[in-house]
């Protein structure tokens, strides 16, 4: 039975901007992702839960995907690898999430990211974040989006912030990072800033 999620659709959309492709990841990735999370490893270490080698192998590539698929098509979770656009194709650098959607009242998600070392300061994420919003907003008709991020990770402020994205708060304590709790400053986005940017932009 668990067999057969293979070949279910993934319902994750394939969004394209200038410089980036954000899809679905998909089994023939596995290498380039083991080989950018390995060779980034120290540089995402600070940033991230605390994860080993053992998360890095096929069977846990493979238990990520079949998770993935399934909570996409529950409308939950979205998973997508982060692709820049090369003369000589499509080349990995990073990936985002869409994670923890609720609908009813709240209709609400969070955002994540990562971004692999070598590709980190030129404004890919921040472009693949305006690429992301369309989907989030318009396609899944959600009314905010919140982001949370550690305080001295002044990369991701000016992702979220050249984004439209507002600081509404600090939490302590909020995740555990590297194996310890850490504080984080708290930002959203909501429907109504996303809308009126759009308008200003003239999209």
């Amino acid at each position: 039975m668990v067999m057969l999620n293979w070949f279910v659709r993934d319902p994750t959309p394939v969004l394209t901007g200038e410089r980036v492709v954000l899809r679905p990841p998909r089994a023939r990735d596995f290498e380039a992702w083991r080989a950018l999370r390995r060779k980034s490893r120290e540089f995402l270490k600070p940033f991230e839960p605390r994860w080993t080698e053992a998360d890095l192998n096929r069977q846990a590539f493979g238990a990520r995907l079949l998770r993935g698929r399934g909570e996409a098509r529950r409308g939950t979770d979205y998973s997508f690898l982060l692709f820049e656009k090369t003369a000589a194709g499509e080349m990995l650098v990073g990936g985002l999430t869409l994670s923890n959607i609720r609908r009813r009242a709240a209709q609400y998600g969070n955002l994540g990211y990562w971004m692999g070392e070598d590709f980190a300061g030129r404004g890919l994420m921040s472009e693949a974040v305006g690429v992301l919003l369309p989907f989030y907003f318009d396609t899944l008709g959600l009314h905010r989006l919140h982001a949370a991020f550690l305080p001295h990770n002044a990369a991701s402020r000016r992702v979220l912030e050249k984004n439209g994205f507002r600081e509404e708060g600090y939490a302590e304590n909020y995740l555990q990072i590297d194996g310890k709790w850490a504080d984080h400053v708290l930002f959203a986005l909501t429907r109504e800033r996303w809308e009126a940017r759009a308008r200003t932009a003239g999209r």
